[in-house]
């Protein structure tokens, strides 16, 4: 797709001499990544389930988790190494799009050379870091830690070998050429400048994470390569703190085990397709709704509605609502743009639905009470769907009527009853996690074995020769998603060791006008930095600075937990910087530029929303 980093063929008498030597090495590297990449996602479910077993067998594994974290890494790092084989590294395409010919393979090369400029610069930290992490000895199972740190250096080396076969293999020879002279440049102009940089101090912040980060992204250079090169470049030139550090801080961000969580959604969501559950809810759904203009538009938000909260992070949420609903709403006429600017509104709008793994690290960074936290995020979430069925509404009236005909009593009692087993699998799943019997992490687990079961006794249509090529799409995938948020959350680091959060504090603690002007400028720098953090990052970071400023202005804690929460999620799924919409472009497998029009309409219908939130405390505090 056009989002992605366009595969180039080969072309020229060089080219052409050498394309059956480059094509044979791209296909048996590729083996060599994606079939260990597939059986690390089996490793993951059969772990992670076998800790369920265990625990209720009352014979707790104490290495589970730590196993699942070693693997947890390789997964994300061959996934990622996957992604960029296979050109699924999401980038902002919106203007390079436009461009002529000549142009477009000149951002094609760029995107690729920027990027192995940024893996060329991180290969010997990595292997620092890596070696630095052979010294320490992990507390369950007992081996180095080099085991699970080798990963990185290893799944960097791969992008790089990958890189250059790209660029020998492309079309367009003066492209590559051009690029690289300009890569090139503009870095020996940045490190001519370092001794000119460091006295800047935090107009550095600007230099590299808006300027630097805006300039790369414009120029379809992969979202995760444009934050990690600005993270790269702040740290090298304006501080002392070794580059490795900026690795580790990947590694943290990238490797966390609540995000194992999306693989496993993604995986689910996949299997929901193959085994013909999601054609069984689409059929039932339909029937109900599918003859009101945009029916599943309503649909797939009360999904979203409904699933939020189950795995803890949105990008899994909507891996498992959209493959399900996707394929039938494209068939009846729905624009993938559109698709993809709902999805991502969705995600916005249930930040708040409890169990969520950001309100959990509210509680436990701010000292809010966690049931508070969970028993006020219900209402918040139903008044933005509110807004956003405000605007499906609008957008659809105007259509000629729905193609599908209205469904009699008896078709919707068959296909309810069909559609039952698939239709239970969320509450399966949300019975799990409330009664303890699987984590948040772990839950996916319990769908991936009910959909399994479901698709291979109920509905028959478990094609064991497909699960090959699904694992290694949902190696792929989670990797394109898990190295952004890693990116992001290494340049949430070099904020923090800038001073900026408590500069941020010291300015807000300052403000006339009382709890009205520090709500609403709170919002404003919450959008903000939802566009450039994971909401974890940015909660850990600023959490304990400004909630107790709230308090001190008089705002119920509990209120004000949900402000920001939504405020966040605005701006994690606004493009063209929140890290939420091109989650949800990679998981619609859609051009993130196609979703950028039609999604402003639903943001703006957030945002009403999120106003009414603040501006309304009972909404957030009423059932307390």
């Amino acid at each position: 797709m056009a989002g992605r980093v366009a595969s180039t063929a080969p072309a020229g008498a060089a080219g052409e001499r050498h394309a059956p030597l480059l094509t044979g090495l791209d296909r048996w590297l590729g083996l060599v990544v994606e079939v260990p990449a597939a059986i690390l996602v089996a490793a993951e479910v059969a772990v992670l389930m076998s800790g369920i077993v265990a625990r209720g067998l009352g014979v707790p594994l104490t290495w589970s988790d730590e196993l699942a974290s070693i693997l947890f890494l390789w997964l994300a790092m061959f996934g990622a190494v996957s992604a960029l084989r296979r050109g699924e590294h999401m980038r902002m395409t919106a203007l390079i799009s436009r461009l002529p010919a000549r142009a477009r393979a000149f951002g094609d090369a760029l995107a690729t050379v920027a990027g192995l400029a940024f893996l060329l610069l991180i290969v010997a930290p990595a292997w620092r870091w890596a070696s630095g992490e052979a010294a320490i000895t992990t507390s369950a199972m007992e081996i180095s830690s080099l085991w699970r740190a080798a990963a990185f250096p290893v799944g960097v080396m791969l992008m790089i070998g990958f890189s250059v076969i790209r660029l020998l293999r492309a079309q367009q020879t003066v492209a590559v050429l051009a690029a690289i002279a300009l890569v090139g440049v503009v870095a020996l102009v940045f490190w001519l400048a370092g001794s000119t940089l460091k006295p800047l101090g935090n107009l550095n912040l600007l230099i590299f994470f808006v300027v630097i980060v805006g300039i790369c992204v414009f120029s379809g250079v992969p979202i995760a390569f444009s934050f990690a090169l600005a993270t790269f470049g702040y740290i090298a030139l304006t501080t002392r703190v070794p580059t490795q550090t900026l690795v580790g801080r990947m590694d943290e961000g990238m490797s966390h085990l609540i995000l194992l969580a999306v693989p496993l959604f993604i995986f689910l969501g996949l299997l929901i397709e193959m085994t013909g559950m999601a054609a069984a809810m689409v059929r039932f759904l339909a029937g109900l709704l599918g003859h009101v203009r945009g029916g599943l538009s309503y649909v797939l938000i009360g999904a979203m509605y409904l699933v939020s909260g189950i795995s803890g992070a949105k990008a899994a949420d909507m891996a498992a609502v959209a493959p399900a609903l996707f394929p039938e709403m494209k068939a009846r006429g729905s624009k993938p743009g559109d698709l993809v600017a709902l999805l991502a509104a969705t995600g916005a709008q249930t930040e708040t639905i409890p169990p969520s793994i950001v309100l959990i690290t509210i509680g436990s960074v701010t000292g809010v009470s966690i049931a508070g936290l969970f028993t006020g995020g219900m209402l918040p979430g139903l008044v933005l769907a509110a807004g956003l069925v405000a605007v499906v509404w609008r957008r659809h009236r105007g259509e000629p009527p729905a193609r599908a005909e209205r469904a009699d009593g008896r078709e919707i009692l068959t296909s309810f009853v069909v559609a039952l087993p698939a239709l239970a699998l969320p509450f399966v799943i949300r019975f799990a996690v409330v009664r303890g019997i699987a984590t948040a992490t772990e839950v996916s687990t319990i769908g991936i074995l009910y959909a399994l079961l479901a698709g291979a006794l109920v509905y028959r249509r478990l094609d064991v020769r497909r699960l090959g090529p699904i694992l290694v799409e949902t190696a792929s995938l989670s990797g394109a998603i898990l190295i952004i948020i890693g990116a992001a959350s290494a340049m949430a680091w070099g904020l923090t060791q800038s001073g900026f959060s408590r500069t941020l504090a010291a300015a807000m603690t300052g403000l006339p006008g009382g709890a009205t002007t520090f709500l609403a400028v709170s919002i404003v720098a919450f959008v903000v930095l939802g566009s450039v953090l994971e909401g974890i990052p940015a909660i850990v970071l600023f959490g304990p600075l400004v909630f107790p400023i709230a308090h001190s202005v008089g705002l119920n804690e509990v209120h004000y937990a949900m402000v920001v929460v939504l405020s966040m999620g605005l701006g994690l799924f606004a493009p063209p910087f929140g890290v939420g919409f091109y989650a949800a472009a990679a998981i619609g497998k859609v051009d993130p530029s196609e979703g950028i029009r039609p999604i402003w309409a639903y943001l703006a219908a957030l945002a009403v929303g999120l106003v009414v939130v603040a501006a309304v405390p009972w909404i957030s505090t009423g059932f307390l």
